[in-house]
């Protein structure tokens, strides 16, 4: 739903900007390189030291070049295989910094072994249900599925939780309590999502197959 009506929305709000670096001389395969690098700075940076509301203040500046360089793509006419590859590349590497960025914090400052383990996870299951897309695709799968928990909303969550705990150092009572349960909220929802899709490619591989095996047997009968 996020990837449906947000990602409309902000790509109409972040459309002149787009125009104005493309005049610019700008390329969106730098775009792309300087908002992962923003992320994983942001991440890796301040969520370790326990600065939630500013490392999520820098990365949610960074985190709308994922819409500026595909929309600076379109203006340009240049969508190409290899930005989708870069593009789908990268967006795994800020991932990974940012729940591997919680992870550090709660195996040092923060001192939860169990909420560490948590955001570890997340960090292995959003990556691995990317893959489970990809590789469904790759060998000829439309993985239709709409999952519980995609990278939208895996961000969205985590982020805002962030944001909103870091509050807790101006002073905010009991709101640093909002990061773990989004946490546990994300790694739940990533799972469902996990087993919706294995579901869902083990679905469509055996319907391919029939298909295939009827196909053939037709043949066989047409001689």
């Amino acid at each position: 739903m996020l990837n449906k009506y947000a990602r409309a929305f902000f790509t109409r709000v972040l459309t002149p900007f787009a125009a104005f670096l493309i005049r610019r001389g700008v390329s969106p395969d730098t775009v792309t390189l300087i908002g992962t690098a923003g992320v994983v700075a942001g991440a890796l940076v301040f969520y370790p030291m326990g600065e939630f509301f500013w490392g999520t203040v820098v990365i949610t500046l960074f985190v709308f070049s994922d819409l500026v360089d595909g929309n600076m793509a379109r203006q340009l006419g240049r969508s190409s295989r290899w930005g989708a590859f870069l593009d789908s590349t990268l967006d795994r590497v800020a991932d990974g910094a940012i729940f591997g960025g919680f992870a550090l914090w709660y195996a040092g400052g923060g001192d939860d072994i169990a909420l560490c383990a948590v955001s570890i996870f997340c960090l292995a299951s959003g990556q691995v249900v990317s893959y489970t897309k990809a590789r469904g695709e790759s060998i000829g799968l439309p993985v239709a599925v709409n999952g519980l928990v995609e990278r939208a909303e895996r961000l969205v969550v985590s982020l805002v939780a962030a944001g909103f705990a870091g509050l807790h150092a101006f002073g905010v009572p009991g709101i640093q309590y909002l990061l773990p349960v989004a946490l546990w909220i994300v790694a739940v929802g990533s799972l469902v999502t996990l087993i919706q899709r294995v579901v869902t490619v083990r679905r469509e591989s055996a319907e391919a197959e029939a298909a295939e095996r009827q196909e053939a047997q037709g043949s066989e009968a047409a001689k």
